[in-house]
């Protein structure tokens, strides 16, 4: 990538977004997209939304959801100590001495997630969130009171690091990813003279609710949609790929099969590949995707869909790693697949 654009990504990596708190992340990716796009839509979920094309009847939607796992606050005890419960699919073993972000109503804090020490017994095998607290130095309830208040949110305190110049690692790659890859399709077809409107959406809530991608389909009313999300890479020890599949990274982007999936939608995409000599890969999604796919799908009269992932390993932990090469294929993929649309495709799969 660019060294722009790959600066670009390590901001909205660096900026917290946990779902339902997407806000300064959208500002920043508007900002990024506002020079090229023809025109930005919002609306009242908190979705932002750039447009190519925006008068031609075609419109192919793309969503990458820019929001993160999180902890928010239900309880601060006498002592001052924090404690939590999981805003989307927090993993309790993967926080255990984790620094966090307590993204307080008075301002952002440093705590950290505390642990028995193993002199006293240590952590036992079973545990869960209730088992844990968050420790901000505070030593009553009511000097924490000052800053934190009960529903404010936090995420584990990581920077990004690339790793052997070739991954990059990191918290919320899942999916901040997807939205610094909608908004590089996007620029990038900014000089292209295009047969379909284009509505790349950083959207929000999907760790939750996915209410940000029914939000925007529901808005736009697309010819197809295309959700731009992360799926479980299993080449690294302990994964049984037997059961979860063989999805490598640096191996290319990755196309769901199943019931959801737009046949032609996939025929589309595996052409552009070929004719880039890219290689892709699959996972299966019988019943349902998982993703903001699910959502579009089922906006107004039906939206056909496809879902294109990265690779990603570590999924839902502090250091999730991703190919700086698959990311970039990703984007050339969907590029050249938009690209070559002519606007008059006919997307039912009982028609030739």
């Amino acid at each position: 990538m660019h060294k722009m654009n790959q600066d670009f990504l390590i901001e909205l990596l660096k900026t917290p977004s946990p779902s339902s708190m997407e806000m300064d992340i959208q500002k920043k990716w508007i900002e990024y997209v506002k020079p090229f796009a023809e025109d930005i839509i919002t609306d009242n979920a908190g979705n932002a939304i750039g447009v190519l094309n925006k008068d031609a009847p075609f419109k192919v939607l793309l969503a990458g959801h820019c929001d993160e796992i999180a902890l928010v606050i239900n309880r601060i005890d006498e002592q001052g100590f924090l404690h939590f419960d999981k805003m989307g699919g927090i993993n309790p073993k993967a926080a255990i001495g984790m620094k966090v972000e307590v993204l307080g109503f008075n301002g952002s804090i440093t705590g950290v997630i505390g642990v028995n020490a193993q002199h006293h017994g240590g952590i036992k095998g079973d545990f869960e969130l209730e088992d844990l607290f968050i420790d901000c130095g505070a030593k009553s309830k009511e000097e924490m009171e000052k800053f934190v208040q009960i529903g404010d949110l936090a995420v584990y305190k990581r920077e990004p690091e690339i790793l052997m110049d070739r991954y990059i690692a990191g918290r919320g790659l899942d999916n901040r990813t997807g939205a610094f890859i909608v908004a590089e399709v996007l620029r990038r077809l900014s000089d292209k003279n295009l047969n379909v409107g284009v509505y790349a959406a950083s959207t929000v809530n999907e760790e939750t609710n996915m209410g940000g991608a029914y939000f925007a389909a529901a808005g736009i009313e697309p010819t197809m949609a295309i959700a731009c999300d992360v799926t479980f890479a299993t080449d690294y020890p302990g994964v049984n790929k037997n059961k979860y599949g063989d999805i490598k990274l640096e191996k290319g982007p990755v196309l769901a099969k199943g019931a959801p999936i737009n046949i032609k939608m996939n025929r589309l995409l595996e052409k552009a590949a070929r004719s880039m000599n890219m290689n892709v890969q699959y996972e299966l999604t019988p019943r349902a995707t998982g993703t903001d796919a699910d959502k579009m799908r089922l906006t107004g009269k039906g939206v056909p869909v496809s879902l294109v992932s990265l690779p990603l390993r570590y999924m839902h932990s502090p250091v999730e790693t991703a190919s700086i090469k698959d990311i970039e294929e990703e984007i050339e993929l969907i590029v050249k697949m938009i690209e070559d649309l002519s606007g008059q495709e006919s997307l039912n799969p009982l028609e030739d």
